[in-house]
């Protein structure tokens, strides 16, 4: 399996570059009999796109997506989806003035080397974040699959962003409010701090990172292949490959490591009749296995790399040290476009282990 395809039975292929034609998905092994169309990937690409507010990048793009292959009748076929978005607002001619000069915090220099100076260096190519509309892509799929299959429901939010965290706010706080203001916040009030803080960082020529969190409810129990397929390795594994990604944890997490055995383990009582828990440190898993509890993960994002600040880096045609400013339109922070994504490569694991796991059939029952 190359590094651009992730899952055994849910199969994404994520295609595309920043400043290429298109980015694209090609998802493999989605059930057929699946109703799907157009708008129903859009809606979740129209939370991820740039341009929307202040906090993100002024890049305009539509992200229009077109299914070009694998539904017939509105319906899955059961073949490849192949989807994709076509770039429209890219302009490259800062990159080219800047190719000799990597810029700190980015792959500019790695990829280089790495692929003998061939690989697309326009706003990063495939490993600018853009690609992560591929995932949301892909992402979208797997939630409608899982939702109409399983009642799933996957709720992600920014938890922290610029030292500022979110706290005593309730999953209903989330679904409501995380999308009615610009940084994703479930707190209302504390995102106005949260988008002011931004908003000054940006005028300072910097950028800010942050952390979010996401829920996923009514997991079956047994999700997961252990030990090298369990589902909190394969969660973090591809939640480490959003760019800008550096940090997951589920449950208490790090916390965890300064707690007791006996205050850390979760105690298992019977509530209308069936087995749960008085608390959920686990996040969700054990063994490698869902055990029923909500999953809880955690996803740390570095600040954005690209900086209106002056910076320090080396000239690779001359082989001396510069002084480097980025031109181009950037995000101040990645945060609050990563939680459609975070939403997204937790949905692409969960759909390929239930259908690992012989929870999802390969033909779907009709709707009555």
């Amino acid at each position: 399996m190359t590094g651009n395809m992730v899952g055994e039975r849910f199969v994404l292929v994520s295609f595309g570059e920043s400043h290429g034609k298109c980015v694209g998905a090609v998802v493999d092994g989605c059930p057929a009999g699946l109703s799907l169309s157009e708008p129903d990937i859009q809606k979740d690409l129209d939370l991820r796109k740039p341009g929307q507010s202040i906090v993100t990048t002024q890049r305009k793009e539509s992200d229009a997506v077109e299914i070009m292959s694998g539904t017939f009748r509105g319906r899955t076929t059961g073949a490849p989806l192949m989807m994709l978005i076509r770039n429209q607002d890219q302009d490259s001619r800062a990159y080219d003035a800047i190719r000799n000069t990597p810029r700190p915090g980015h792959a500019d220099l790695t990829a280089s080397v790495k692929y003998g100076g061939f690989n697309d260096y326009r706003g990063g190519g495939r490993f600018s974040g853009r690609i992560t509309a591929s995932f949301v892509m892909g992402g979208a799929v797997a939630k409608k699959l899982l939702r109409e299959q399983l009642g799933i429901e996957i709720i992600a939010y920014t938890l922290e962003l610029g030292g500022l965290k979110a706290e005593g706010f309730t999953l209903d706080d989330a679904r409501e409010n995380r999308y009615t203001n610009e940084v994703r916040c479930p707190d209302p009030k504390l995102a106005k701090e949260m988008r002011s803080r931004v908003i000054e960082t940006r005028g300072k020529g910097d950028s800010l990172g942050g952390v979010v969190e996401c829920v996923a409810l009514n997991l079956p129990v047994g999700l997961g292949e252990p030990v090298f397929g369990s589902l909190d390795s394969d969660l973090a594994r591809v939640a480490l490959s959003i760019p800008a990604a550096k940090g997951v944890d589920f449950g208490s997490g790090f916390a965890s490591a300064g707690m007791t055995g006996t205050r850390n383990n979760d105690l298992y009582r019977i509530r209308d009749g069936r087995i749960t828990s008085e608390t959920n440190h686990a996040g969700g898993i054990l063994g490698g296995l869902s055990n029923g509890m909500p999953l809880s993960i955690r996803v740390a994002f570095k600040p954005a790399s690209s900086v209106a600040a002056k910076q320090r880096t080396v000239d690779t045609s001359k082989q001396e040290e510069v002084d480097l400013v980025v031109p181009g339109r950037h995000d101040p922070t990645v945060v609050p476009r990563a939680v459609p994504v975070v939403e997204s490569v937790t949905a692409l694991v969960l759909a390929d282990h239930a259908i690992r796991g012989g929870f999802i059939p390969p033909v779907l029952k009709p709707v009555d």
